[in-house]
């Protein structure tokens, strides 16, 4: 591999810089300080109020250096004045209190935008996942990455790669789906975008997070393994292999009684070894002392420092906490220096990466009337994301409205435009806390949305999101009798521990929908006017005896500040909605559903139990208006060897009247397998655009490493036997199949092998 001279030279100073710093100097690169200045009550992450009481002040943390600035832009609403002089400042501090000059890393959220005052406030993650259009993701990050990089950010901690297993999970909305290849494919595309724009993009939940039983935030994992390897791992594999991120933070949870941020194994051996990881392992916020508060692994917030350090965890955000005792530790040799210094290398060495080396560094700030973090730009590309993530879940053929239809839009969904943003977006996340202060953007409300489509509309809240106050049902049931359609807009507001229904340490009991949302579905509907029942939430909730008594059914998943206008535009047609789910809708709210990659005993059984786990509408499922067939399916080979390809190709046709886009899925079974394997696994997609009666071929080159999984001794294998394949429209709807065999000898694979699925459209 080339070295650059620019390599070189950092290299070279990080080894001097090693040489010559004392132990407390180089501990101080491995912490971080979160300036809390101006911001009101509320935590914004764990029990930040509660452990950030004890944190110094920022003389005394960033004596002798500093690792990382936390959320400088990110803590409570700062003009771009503002914001730039803060960052100026705090660097040029930073810099003289070390006598090497070495400026800070200076991170910062971005979940669905650049966590800062009025800067754009994009769809969540499920939502991209709902688009099925990585290249789109792409641009989305390299538009916040370029937002960050002009105001002085180095480092984002996004995306989140957890793949959902139970819909409960309160931070299902900044999940991009239930599928690996899914999350995989879209979360390595937002990777790039965001280290095209030089921006280090941090993978997280390292890992594990979402399977935590009963869905509980940092409820334990009980998982063996293999599944831990195959689908829980895959994702993070994608966005460094095919993304390039350079860095990685670690799960609160622990899986089988081991917490990720003592997990040598999984930071070491695995991320590092296997793998050959080179960036920065960094914590989630107060995770190193969750392992003595929490975990109870540990006896003291030193002995909790020498087992992240030891297990290869690098940086201590989002304060320097129990890394302060990690001179100590060195000190008593409980942590041999050379361990420290490993850590130290790399965070030094990422540090010159970025160019913070550098004689007479200075950080790159734009000038403050330059900059609009809220642009035209990122609003166009905001709103294409928001239109193509709307899903058209059932239409009886009531959509889309005549722009003459009087109707009634009812809810509590529609009255605030809250309620298209997730819960790491600056308004729900930061704003909450500050009462008052004006979001810095417009956010039009479904309800103005519509009324901007339709001009014969009326609007009725009906009840609010959450409690249980129905007074208001009986003036919506009113409004729907005088409409020839109600909207009825239910789900959820997004915010974090307790303050909200959706979002981090927001985990639902069950999957009814909250508060009295139900009871005015059904009153609506009992009305006779024909209801289009429209969900934003940050989880799928269960529509059964709903869903088969409305007209229609639109899926939104907090589709962000344009998100309203796209709701619109799908009722009245202007947009054709091509959104397919990256989860299921449940039918009951109590069953539980795992999600759709289930082995055979996991999918419906006669006889064996009485419980019905499948879902209303499965993953990948998505109507439009118009209709599309896949046909001629055709294989170029029946027998390919344990490295070889199979193509698999299919005509997709738009058979409707109207130009639209369709999500043409491929999916594998492994029919017989040493261990058992899922039903059926998305292995491939493609957005096909058409116009009317068009045609075009889509071919899937399908290499035998995408049908590997962990064996009997955990080592990835292909092994050779029958596979089915199926080409359609959802995971339950593939009304093309074929088979082909693989032929030869058990084959391992690793962390090079192929890990995507390439598509061609002719």
């Amino acid at each position: 591999m080339h070295t650059s001279a620019d390599q070189v030279s950092g290299t070279r100073r990080v080894d001097e810089l090693l040489a010559e710093m004392t132990v407390a100097e180089k501990v101080a690169q491995l912490g971080s300080f979160w300036a809390k200045d101006g911001a009101a009550e509320g935590d914004v992450a764990p029990m930040s109020q509660e452990l950030g009481q004890e944190a110094p002040g920022f003389d005394a943390a960033i004596e002798g250096g500093l690792g990382q600035l936390t959320r400088t832009w990110g803590t409570t609403p700062l003009t771009p004045e503002q914001g730039i002089a803060a960052m100026r400042e705090r660097q040029r501090r930073v810099m003289a209190a070390n006598r090497f000059g070495i400026p800070a890393v200076a991170h910062e959220e971005c979940l669905t935008g650049f966590t800062a005052w009025g800067a754009t406030v994009y769809p969540t993650s499920l939502a991209w996942g709902a688009t099925f259009h990585p290249e789109l993701v792409h641009d989305m990050a390299r538009a916040i990455g370029e937002d960050m990089a002009g105001v002085g950010v180095h480092q984002a901690l996004s995306p989140v790669l957890d793949v959902v297993h139970d819909y409960r999970w309160g931070r299902v909305e900044e999940t991009i789906g239930e599928d690996p290849y899914l999350v995989g494919t879209v979360g390595a595309a937002y990777v790039r975008g965001l280290e095209d724009a030089g921006i280090v993009a941090t993978l997280k939940h390292f890992a594990g997070y979402s399977a935590s039983v009963a869905a509980l935030n940092h409820g334990p994992v009980r998982m063996g393994r293999r599944h831990f390897r195959d689908v829980v791992l895959v994702p993070f594999e994608m966005a460094l292999q095919v993304g390039g991120a350079r860095s990685v933070m670690n799960s609160y949870t622990d899986v089988d009684g081991v917490p990720c941020a003592a997990d040598r194994w999984l930071l070491t051996d695995l991320l590092r070894g296997e793998w050959g990881f080179t960036g920065t392992v960094v914590s989630d916020y107060f995770a190193i002392r969750f392992l003595q508060s929490a975990h109870q692994v540990a006896e003291s917030k030193g002995d909790a420092a020498a087992l992240a350090l030891s297990a290869g965890l690098d940086v201590e955000l989002p304060g320097t906490d129990a890394f302060a005792d990690l001179a100590a530790q060195v000190a008593s040799g409980a942590v041999p220096e050379e361990v420290l210094d490993v850590a130290v290398r790399r965070v030094l060495e990422q540090k010159a990466e970025l160019g913070l080396l550098e004689p007479g560094w200075e950080p790159r700030l734009d000038a403050a009337a330059d900059i609009d973090l809220d642009s035209p730009r990122n609003r166009a590309i905001a709103r294409q994301l928001a239109e193509e993530s709307i899903v058209l879940v059932a239409n009886d053929g009531t959509l889309p409205l005549a722009a003459t239809t009087r109707v009634a839009v009812i809810g509590p969904v529609a009255a605030d435009g809250l309620t298209m943003m997730g819960c790491y977006a600056f308004p729900n996340h930061v704003l909450k806390h500050h009462p008052g202060v004006e979001a810095g953007m417009d956010l039009p409300t479904i309800a103005e949305a519509v009324a901007g489509e339709f001009a014969a509309t009326t609007f009725t809240q009906g009840c609010a999101i959450d409690g249980d106050d129905a007074s208001g049902i009986d003036e919506a049931v009113a409004a729907a009798a005088a409409a020839d359609v109600a909207i009825v807009t239910v789900g959820d507001i997004a915010g974090l521990f307790g303050a909200g229904t959706s979002g981090e340490g927001n985990d639902a009991p069950d999957l009814r929908l909250p508060g009295v949302q139900h009871e005015l579905v059904e009153r609506v509907l009992a009305s006779g006017t024909p209801v289009v029942l429209v969900v934003s939430s940050g989880r799928p909730y269960a529509l059964g005896g709903l869903a088969e008594r409305c007209a229609a059914v639109v899926q939104a998943f907090f589709p962000g500040e344009e998100g309203a206008g796209a709701v619109a535009g799908v009722l009245s047609g202007r947009v054709n909605p091509a959104g397919r789910l990256p989860v299921g809708i449940p039918r009951v709210s109590g069953a539980q559903p795992w999600t759709y990659l289930m082995p055979p005993l996991g999918r419906r059984q006669k006889g064996n139990t009485s419980l019905d786990p499948e879902v209303m509408f499965p993953f990948g499922h998505g109507l439009g208006y118009t209709d599309f067939e896949v046909s001629d399916l055709a294989l170029s080979s029946d027998e390919i060897a344990p490295d070889g390809s199979v193509e698999i190709a299919a005509d997709v046709t738009n058979t409707g009247a109207r130009a639209g886009v369709h999500v043409v899925q491929l999916y594998l079974r492994d029919e017989v397998a040493q261990v058992t394997t899922p039903v059926k696994r998305l292995v491939g997609y493609a957005r096909v655009a058409l116009e009317p009666g068009e045609t075009r071929r889509v071919t899937f080159a399908l290499h035998a490493d995408r049908t590997s999984f962990t064996g009997l001794d955990h080592t990835r294998i292909v092994e050779p036997g029958w596979f089915t394949v199926w080409v359609g429209h959802s995971s339950e709807d593939l009304p093309l199949s074929g088979r082909f065999r693989i032929v030869g000898d058990v084959r391992a694979v690793g962390h090079d092998r192929e890990l995507l699925t390439p598509v061609t459209i002719a």
